[in-house]
């Protein structure tokens, strides 16, 4: 069985051999996931170091990403003016066919980056967005367009190529729930979802969505629209049994040995152990499971755990 079948067969749930693997930021030959992006637009060169497409400015104090210290909407009466980047741009997939013919038997995937909420958040700024959201509702969701009618123009285009899934990249979780209401979400974001992932399945692929914190809120509603595989890094925060007893069967997972506990501070057995516990739990479904792998030392995630994470899932 090949890296595809056994990856589409976890996420069908249609009994894959072992629990494929995905390796995000090292390890990359051992994944049977192989994840490619669009590319930036021919010609277009940042006016600042750090600077986007979008006009905001990535700033990092640490070994993380970082975040925008700059939001090109910040005064609203910048939106009416606002001219987003074209999806449909000369250089986006120039070389996108030469990039898959190297995935060899992988499960190939499009990641579409930072999407949707929290791109939305750095153009007008998180507090600005948020209290749009609720006292702006025209201004929000002209902010929220620009980045769905963009993201949406780069799936339209993957279509000429072969990809098995789209993925998304859209954090939306504190520690106790959404950062907004559930009402509000269903209002102005799941409708908008839907019309993205109806379009990746009419494509004849597989819509996965990573989001950190706690989501459980919108998990319904999520499998109701069309996702495949949610990808959480924090199981925890939710419990995986619960996941499992609550949403195992209707959705698959890619998840990881907990990002905010157990790898960071679980012994070589505590990580052994959890690593069986999402197999046989999230992926007791004839599937459903997909191991994910990520060196997160800014997390405090260090090379020992690291090895041991990489050994325990190597072990299914």
């Amino acid at each position: 069985m090949t890296s595809r079948e056994l990856v589409t067969r976890a996420i069908e749930r249609t009994g894959p051999d072992r629990v494929p693997l995905y390796y995000t930021n090292r390890d990359a030959q051992l994944s049977d996931l192989y994840c490619v992006g669009a590319g930036g637009a021919t010609g277009i060169a940042p006016s600042e170091p750090g600077m986007t497409e979008w006009g905001y400015v990535w700033e990092s104090l640490d070994k993380t990403m970082g975040q925008p210290h700059t939001h090109p909407l910040a005064d609203s009466k910048s939106i009416a003016a606002y001219c987003p980047p074209d999806p449909y741009a000369t250089g986006r997939f120039d070389n996108m066919e030469q990039t898959l013919q190297k995935s060899g038997d992988k499960f190939r995937m499009m990641h579409l980056g930072i999407t949707g909420f929290n791109q939305a958040t750095f153009l007008r700024g998180f507090e600005a967005f948020l209290e749009d959201l609720y006292c702006e509702p025209e201004d929000a969701t002209k902010v929220l367009d620009f980045v769905i009618n963009y993201e949406s123009g780069l799936i339209e285009q993957s279509g000429q190529f072969e990809l098995d899934a789209i993925a998304f990249g859209d954090d939306w979780g504190t520690q106790q729930g959404l950062m907004i209401s559930p009402n509000k979400w269903k209002e102005v974001f799941k409708p908008r979802y839907k019309e993205q992932f109806d379009l990746i399945h009419k494509q004849g692929r597989k819509v996965w969505y990573h989001s950190c914190g706690n989501v459980w809120d919108m998990i319904p509603d999520m499998i109701e629209i069309g996702v495949d595989v949610f990808e959480f890094l924090q199981p925890d925060v939710f419990g995986v049994d619960r996941l499992a007893r609550e949403f195992g069967g209707h959705v698959s997972f890619a998840c990881s040995v907990d990002h905010q506990r157990r790898a960071i501070t679980g012994t070589r057995e505590e990580i052994f152990a959890y690593t069986c516990l999402l197999r046989d739990t999230l992926g007791a479904f004839n599937g459903g499971y997909i191991g994910y792998l990520e060196f997160y030392d800014s997390m405090g995630m260090t090379e020992e755990t690291y090895q041991w994470i990489h050994e325990a899932f190597q072990s299914l």
